[in-house]
């Protein structure tokens, strides 16, 4: 039998189990899933740099469209 696989949780740092049991894996519990969802749905997570020709095009206008 292999040792059970222990990570650090991204959300708050504790002991995560990773494995099928850990329905909530990489994460400790649920809470720290709902956390890390929430911040993703707000954009807190974000990657410096240039915005893109399609993140700069006119609102409502499908860019694809636009290059047709």
């Amino acid at each position: 039998m292999t040792k059970p696989r222990i990570v650090r949780c991204p959300q708050c740092g504790q002991d995560s189990l990773w494995a099928p049991e850990n329905k909530w894996r990489p994460f400790c519990s649920e809470r720290c899933k709902q956390i890390d969802l929430g911040a993703w749905a707000s954009g807190s997570y974000t990657i410096p740099g240039q915005p893109t020709d399609e993140e700069t095009a006119a609102p409502g206008v499908d860019f694809l469209e636009s290059k047709r």
